[in-house]
């Protein structure tokens, strides 16, 4: 292979090859560990993270990670395909385990993603990363939890649990992903009912109850009423075939975060469906989302305030 410096020293009577290339250093990959660690406690009861940490001193980004299961199913194993490969890239990953719908309804598990976010920004450091260096990573009803989150960090009725090794920290994030979210779960309600999905409806029903609730937790709804929000930097991507949320609504939710103040990213996937990097994660598009996922978090996660 020849250098580009060696080409520019050439006479100009020299002969080039025909054809030369220039490659890219290759991405650093991490060694890293993986571990399960509890988060929370509330009497008897805890709450498990898997905690996914690369090797070395950093400092690195963090990411809570939502997993989905529409609200009343899944764990912490959700998505770990994803997770493993932000972390091999260089970016802690916490993911978290909170109370699903059968358990307690809303707004009970942001509750607990509130908690989650403010004790990873508070043991950060144990982790090679920082406070200002944390943000939020969540696909499909996760998220859908992992933008409230990220617009109501101050919410009363979210950040209820209280942080006893740090009282005083806030759960604004650093920046936002949210991957095939469920953004308006009232419209995804109506698809289920029109199309006899009663699995679907059930779900909907036993997290939020009625739907007035589902009109309150709807992100863009909340950009459109003009309430106080947080706006940190947001990647929304999903395929252009989802079921449940169509490349319209996920134009008018980009257009409202831009509205409202908001930086963000919409990166629609062509012919894919709801799920689709948790099925085919080696599929193209697939790893086109998670390249573009971790280069957002890189960029948005290295120190900076969190004040929006």
């Amino acid at each position: 292979m020849i250098s580009l410096l060696a080409l520019a020293a050439m006479p100009a009577t020299a002969v080039a090859p025909a054809a030369y290339v220039v490659q890219a250093p290759a991405a650093k990959v991490y060694e890293f560990q993986v571990r399960d660690i509890v988060y929370q406690r509330n009497g008897d009861k805890v709450r498990l993270a898997r905690l996914y940490q690369p090797a070395g001193p950093g400092p690195f980004p963090a990411v809570v990670q939502i997993h989905g299961g529409a609200w009343n199913s899944k764990d912490r194993t959700d998505g770990q395909n994803t997770a493993l490969d932000l972390c091999a890239s260089g970016i802690v990953v916490l993911s978290i385990e909170f109370r699903n719908a059968p358990e307690a309804p809303y707004p009970a598990s942001l509750q607990d993603i509130n908690y989650g976010i403010r004790w990873l920004k508070a043991h950060s450091r144990e982790f090679g990363s920082s406070p200002e260096r944390v943000g939020l990573y969540g696909t499909s009803s996760g998220g859908h939890q992992a933008l409230l989150s990220a617009l109501r960090p101050e919410d009363a009725r979210y950040k209820t649990l209280l942080l006893a090794e740090a009282p005083q920290m806030d759960a604004k994030v650093a920046f936002v992903v949210s991957g095939w979210g469920v953004l308006y779960p009232l419209e995804r309600y109506k698809i289920a009912k029109a199309t006899g999905n009663a699995g679907i409806m059930k779900n909907h029903e036993t997290f939020f109850h009625d739907e007035q609730a589902q009109i309150e937790a709807t992100p863009a709804l909340i950009l459109e009423r003009g309430e106080k929000v947080s706006t940190p930097p947001a990647l929304v991507f999903q395929g252009t075939a989802d079921e449940w949320t169509t490349v319209e609504l996920a134009q008018r939710f980009a257009t409202d975060y831009q509205k409202a103040g908001g930086t963000i990213d919409l990166q629609l996937l062509p012919g894919e469906k709801h799920t689709f990097v948790n099925e085919h994660p080696f599929a193209p598009n697939s790893v086109k989302a998670v390249d573009a996922v971790k280069a957002f978090i890189k960029k948005y996660g290295a120190a900076r305030s969190t004040s929006n």
